[in-house]
């Protein structure tokens, strides 16, 4: 049997590394625990929050090449900002959303919704 402390505290960790920063470290962290671990349940949360970064990486690149791109217009500029900032606010809601299901449930891996999945 795996320690409940500890398989929410790593858990938690892989959801959270998001909080540490946007780049490198928030998969980094996911994919060490995802080495290190041998418990099941943190080795599917570690996968399903890679899966999760890597979905925020890809729309933020989408969203980034469409400012470039049509930033010298006034009216996707007006549709683009607002659909940034609801993109915004949905990553970091996910992410906490995700860390109270882990901290409450720590037997059961949390599934982001509505993401592509690598692994």
């Amino acid at each position: 049997m795996y320690d409940s402390d500890k398989r929410k505290i790593l858990s938690a960790l892989s959801h959270g590394a998001i909080f540490f920063s946007t780049t490198i470290v928030s998969v980094g962290l996911p994919i060490g625990l995802l080495i290190i671990s041998d418990d099941p349940v943190v080795k599917d949360n570690a996968k399903e929050s890679i899966n999760f970064h890597f979905n925020v990486w890809f729309y933020g690149a989408i969203l980034g090449a469409l400012f470039f791109l049509l930033g010298w217009l006034v009216l996707p500029l007006v549709i683009l900002l607002p659909l940034a900032g609801l993109g915004y606010f949905i990553h970091w809601g996910l992410t906490i959303f995700a860390l109270i299901k882990v901290f409450a449930n720590p037997d059961t891996p949390f599934r982001y919704p509505f993401i592509f999945r690598v692994f």
